[in-house]
């Protein structure tokens, strides 16, 4: 991981995407610190989440309904994505994440990280129908 300067920016969009469980895109940590920051700019918070996904402070969680959504939970868990209304939920996952990097190294590749999404109808939707 690089060195940075000390922003309050930078730490103010960190500190909001590991605030939340909700899996924020740019945009919503944008929407929600220019309040506080009026000269905040969308490109800032790109740029930043850039640099912490780079150096393991976030996890993205994938593209959800065309924008990238943001974990600031980096230990190993599972996410659970709805199609109706794209919640992203935290799960803890019943994977073995080593047998999953043993097998990828038995066929000549090596896992960094093993990730677990699984796709479908959540509870509140399900019951809403």
């Amino acid at each position: 991981m690089r060195t940075r300067n000390y922003s309050k920016k930078r730490e103010a969009i960190l500190a909001k995407i590991r605030s939340t469980t909700t899996h924020p895109t740019a945009e919503w940590v944008y929407q929600e610190l220019k309040p506080e920051y009026p000269d905040l700019s969308l490109g800032t918070v790109y740029r930043n989440i850039g640099l912490f996904k780079e150096g393991g402070e976030i996890v993205s969680v994938g593209t959800v309904a065309g924008q990238e959504r943001f974990d600031g939970n980096v230990a190993p868990h599972g996410h659970f994505v709805c199609r109706i209304c794209r919640a992203v939920i935290d799960f803890d996952d019943p994977v073995e994440r080593s047998e999953a990097a043993t097998h990828l190294e038995d066929i000549g590749h090596r896992a960094e990280r093993v990730d677990v999404t699984a796709y479908g109808i959540c509870k509140v939707c399900l019951e809403a129908a």
